[in-house]
């Protein structure tokens, strides 16, 4: 498992991977272009992928533009591994490296995605178009978030 940059060769094998997903899929699949992946990765942001013998596992972009994450995906057949969450915290380390404005992004109500994000840490801040859940982090909450997984993991590698 190797994750890294996103480069703009990847995005077929990303799309592949948005296609895939069995929740939060999207409604018209022509409306997110080659070009929108490229302009997220290149120009508003950066992405991020997982791969595995050769092939991307998962995905994920931040947007400093309009301060939200753009994308999080990871194909069913990997899910369970932890893919999601290094994507996650590699993009919310990168994002928070190069603004303090909170990062927002929005899912589907009863999804799994939702469980994910309530537990990365993410405030519920409403309602987000007509059915989606609008989630909102603060570069204070990913800070404490931080020290406190940190906290954790040196007290259960040395509980005495």
């Amino acid at each position: 498992m190797t994750f890294r940059d996103a480069w703009t060769s990847d995005i077929t094998q990303m799309q592949s991977v948005r296609s895939s997903v069995k929740e939060n899929v999207l409604s018209n699949p022509a409306l997110v272009t080659s070009g929108d992946y490229e302009e997220y990765i290149t120009v508003r942001g950066k992405g991020w992928v997982c791969e595995i013998n050769d092939s991307i596992a998962g995905f994920s972009i931040a947007d400093l533009k309009e301060n939200n994450i753009w994308a999080l995906f990871v194909r069913p057949e990997f899910e369970g591994r932890g893919i999601g969450r290094k994507l996650h915290d590699i993009m919310l380390d990168w994002y928070f490296s190069k603004t303090k404005e909170y990062v927002w992004l929005s899912t589907e109500r009863k999804s799994r995605a939702e469980i994910f994000y309530k537990k990365a840490g993410w405030k519920e801040a409403g309602q987000y178009g007509k059915e989606e859940i609008k989630f909102e982090m603060t570069s204070k909450d990913w800070e404490y978030i931080q020290i406190k997984r940190q906290a954790m993991n040196k007290l259960f590698k040395n509980p005495f």
